[in-house]
C-alpha cells in the first residue's frame, strides 16, 4: 500500500470516478474507474485507473457502500490537500480456471458478458473470478463485441487452462462510453 498526497484548490473536486471493486476481490473497497482530464487527481500523476482506495484523509473506505465512499470524497471539496492510501491494481484482472474436463462445472453464470453469480468453492472462484466483472478476453481472444450466446458456447466447451481477462462492469461501461462519468 502506498500513501499519496494530491494538491488541489479549495472548492475543487478531486476529479475521479469510483466503482466497487467487485465481490470476490481481496478487499471490498472502491477503485478509480476514470479521471477527469486536467483534474487534480490526473495532474498529480500519483494515482492510476484501477487503483484501490483503502483510505482517504485517514478515513477507511474498506467495506463501505459505494454511495458512502462517494459522500466521503465529495466532503473533501474544501480541502487543499487530500491524502490517499492506495493499492496499485491493474484495471484488468487476469483469471486462470483449471478445468480438467467437461464434467467439471465452471461454477459461474454470465449475463451479457458480465459474471452475475459464483459457486462457492468452485473452480472459477479458486481461479479468481469476480461477480460484477465483465469478461473482456477468453484464451487470448477478445469477447468485447461477442454476443452472449457465443461467450457461453466458448466457455462451456473450454477445458484445461482457461485464461480470462475481466474488469469491473461499471468501469467497462465508462471505458466503452456506455455511461457518462460523474466526477467527484
Amino acid at each position: 500500500m502506498i500513501q499519496v498526497y494530491i494538491e488541489k484548490q479549495k472548492g475543487e473536486i478531486l476529479g475521479i470516478v469510483i466503482v466497487e471493486s467487485g465481490w470476490g476481490s481481496i478487499l471490498p473497497t472502491v477503485i478509480i474507474a476514470n479521471m477527469m482530464h486536467g483534474g487534480p487527481a490526473e495532474k498529480s500523476g500519483k494515482v492510476n485507473i484501477g487503483d484501490q482506495i483503502m483510505s482517504i484523509n485517514g478515513t477507511s473506505l474498506v467495506g463501505l457502500p459505494l454511495s458512502t465512499c462517494q459522500s466521503i470524497i465529495k466532503g473533501l471539496k474544501n480541502q487543499a490537500q487530500v491524502k490517499l492510501n492506495v493499492v496499485r491494481c491493474p484495471p484488468v484482472t487476469t483469471v486462470l480456471i483449471r478445468r480438467p474436463d467437461l464434467r467439471y462445472q465452471l461454477g459461474f453464470s454470465v449475463q451479457n458478458g458480465i459474471i452475475c453469480s459464483l459457486m462457492r468453492g468452485g473452480i472459477a472462484e479458486r481461479g479468481g473470478v469476480r461477480v460484477g466483472h465483465r469478461i473482456i478476453e477468453i484464451n487470448g481472444q477478445s469477447v468485447v463485441a461477442t454476443p452472449h450466446e457465443k461467450i457461453v458456447h466458448i466457455l462451456s466447451n473450454a477445458v484445461g487452462e482457461i485464461h480470462m481477462k475481466t474488469m469491473p462492469a461499471a468501469m467497462y461501461r465508462l471505458l466503452t462510453a456506455q455511461e457518462q462519468p460523474v466526477y467527484i
